[in-house]
């Protein structure tokens, strides 16, 4: 009877010849899968750190505020639509060469309409959605294209562009 050893692996490699793992095309070494599986292992690890901490700072990408209700939305959409429209008095206020500020008010303003809006869309009743998020897409791709003519200083489609944001503004205004 042969004896068999328990350890099919060799203990010592060669840095040559690897000897493979698994399959002949993919050489894996002990070193190299070591390697691999601590870096996933931290990786993991820092991820569920990071997240589950009390003072997170990962980028939530939800659309609501955690915990809006569609009453606080509802009594707040109305001063965020006319923030969003206050744009309007910094954009005539400075050149066209000078928007920047404009676009950081215009972004931040949009980001909080938005959410309440999704909201309020959220609470209504499934019939009454669709034309809702439609208008919701309106308003907010002709934010999109206000901003970006304002970054390209075209002064003619910004305020354009500004006379859409303003009709969907109070179409949406009205319906809800």
């Amino acid at each position: 009877m042969a004896l068999v050893p328990l350890n099919h692996f060799p203990t010592t490699f060669t840095t040559t010849n690897p000897k493979p793992y698994f399959h002949p095309q993919i050489v894996l070494t002990r070193r190299s899968l070591t390697k691999s599986l601590t870096t996933s292992s931290l990786l993991l690890i820092s991820k569920f750190t990071v997240l589950e901490a009390p003072n997170s700072i990962a980028l939530d990408l939800s659309m609501t505020v955690p915990d809006q209700t569609t009453e606080q939305a509802e009594s707040s959409i109305r001063a965020h639509a006319e923030s969003l429209l206050g744009v309007k008095t910094l954009l005539e206020s400075s050149p066209p060469e000078e928007w920047k500020e404009a676009q950081k008010a215009l972004r931040k303003r949009a980001s909080y309409l938005k959410q309440d809006l999704y909201t309020i869309i959220q609470s209504k009743a499934g019939i009454e959605r669709p034309r809702l998020r439609k208008l919701y897409s309106d308003l907010f791709n002709g934010v999109t294209r206000m901003d970006y003519a304002a970054r390209d200083r075209d002064e003619a489609r910004v305020w354009e562009f500004y006379g859409n944001v303003v009709e969907a503004v109070h179409e949406i205004l009205s319906r809800i």
